[in-house]
């Protein structure tokens, strides 16, 4: 097993979680950390533990540490351009909080709930210039309890995120570490004809009654 250099770009709770993970599992070296200077987790967490700090919308290739073997998102907002991912020795993974590629976008899990799936899950995927596209690593699913149906979807995507998806992701993510340590590279490629995207729940009229007949007439290629 080789010994693995990692940057983590990231924020809140589960950013948190994802460096706790990192950093206690003895083949993974945190060599920085890129999170909003007011985060209470990550930024904090960098600080306690002496890590390299690089403030939220800073992140380039040229303020991006050298000999890194692997960058991860885990809630980060920023775009991670081309040449900070390439300057990555094996590239960059994320977590999305979907059975890519379906429910592509940040509100994944609401519109999982809200198109009434019965089942969603979470993808550990490689990188690209492309939202949520690029190749898939570890996938995983779960059920969703129809009595989520009826709830206010952003609760119930809180309670998913919170009881079953959250903690798929960091399984997921270690999985994708051990396996990248021991030389094990696992890269499929989404298959577009079953893409979804959907847009952020947070913008005013987000309402849009054609992406609910997803369901009865197909779903669209993106």
């Amino acid at each position: 097993m080789k010994k693995i250099r990692v940057f983590i770009s990231g924020q809140k709770y589960f950013g948190e979680q994802v460096f706790s993970l990192c950093n206690r599992l003895d083949f993974v070296e945190i060599v920085g950390v890129c999170s909003p200077l007011d985060d209470k987790y990550v930024t904090k967490m960098a600080h306690t533990f002496g890590i390299k700090h690089i403030p939220a919308g800073t992140l380039t290739a040229d303020t991006f540490p050298d000999n890194v073997d692997i960058g991860i998102t885990a809630h980060s907002f920023d775009y991670i351009g081309k040449k900070t991912r390439y300057k990555a020795k094996i590239g960059w993974i994320g977590y999305h909080p979907s059975l890519l590629p379906r429910h592509r976008g940040r509100s994944s899990i609401e519109w999982a709930i809200r198109m009434r799936d019965p089942i969603t899950g979470g993808s550990v995927f490689w990188l690209n210039d492309g939202i949520d596209r690029g190749d898939i690593a570890y996938q995983d699913f779960c059920f969703i309890d129809p009595k989520m149906y009826a709830m206010d979807s952003r609760k119930a995507a809180r309670l998913l995120w919170e009881h079953e998806l959250q903690s798929m992701g960091l399984r997921l993510i270690e999985k994708a570490l051990f396996d990248i340590s021991n030389g094990i590279i696992i890269k499929k490629p989404q298959k577009k004809e079953f893409s979804t995207f959907e847009p952020n729940t947070d913008v005013k009229d987000v309402y849009k009654p054609d992406l609910l007949m997803i369901e009865r007439y197909g779903s669209p290629s993106t």
